[in-house]
Order: C-alpha cells, then sequence, then structure tokens
C-alpha cells in the first residue's frame, strides 16, 4: 500500500513538474524595456467629478518592433483603468529581440 502511495506521487509530481515547465517557456518574457513614445492618460471626466486618484498597473504585451500587442489591467480603480489602457496602447517601446511582458504604472493625481 506504501509503495503504491510513493508511486502515485511520484507520478503526479512528475506530471505537474512537466506542466510547470511548459507554462515557463510560453515565449513572453519579462524585460525592462525603455519606453520611447510615451502618451500621457486622460484623466476621467468622471474620476475628476468623484475626485479619484491613485495608482493603476498595466500589463503590456509588446512586439518585438517594439509596438504594444495588448494590454490588460492588473490593478487599480477600474474608471482610470480604461484610461491607462488607451494611453499605454499607444506607447511606442524599444525595439527588442522578441516579444515582451512589460509592467507599468500609471499614477492618476486628483484635479
Amino acid at each position: 500500500m506504501q509503495r503504491r502511495f510513493v508511486y502515485i506521487s511520484i507520478v503526479l509530481i512528475t506530471c505537474f513538474g512537466g506542466l510547470a515547465v511548459a507554462q515557463s517557456a510560453s515565449g513572453d518574457t519579462t524585460s525592462d524595456r525603455k519606453v520611447v513614445t510615451r502618451v500621457a492618460p486622460v484623466y476621467p471626466e468622471l474620476a475628476k467629478k468623484m475626485h479619484l486618484h491613485g495608482a493603476v498597473k498595466v500589463e503590456v504585451v509588446v512586439r518585438p518592433n517594439g509596438t504594444v500587442k495588448s494590454t490588460r489591467v492588473l490593478g487599480g480603480n477600474p474608471v482610470l483603468g480604461e484610461a491607462a489602457e488607451n494611453a499605454v496602447a499607444q506607447w511606442k517601446f524599444e525595439a527588442g529581440q522578441a516579444q515582451t511582458t512589460e509592467l507599468v504604472q500609471l499614477v492618476f493625481e486628483a484635479q
């Protein structure tokens, strides 16, 4: 019975270990590519009326040529998140060898 448990444990560890390796080799890498062209976010009217401020974190997938492929808000106020995504989608990064994933934080000050 103990041998059976050990065998099943080894099989599960092997399977999940292989899964983790497969996920980390997906092609996207995280780096710190420099921003060549930065577009400032437009402070939403609703956010002004509600006196909203704070930071928004955005995950940006950047193509090898430096253009933005996709964006995704990871944290922050949803009202500010859309403005942050719209601005970052227009950014241009320096060219690189491969597609990378960048983490960007935009801070909205109360106006």
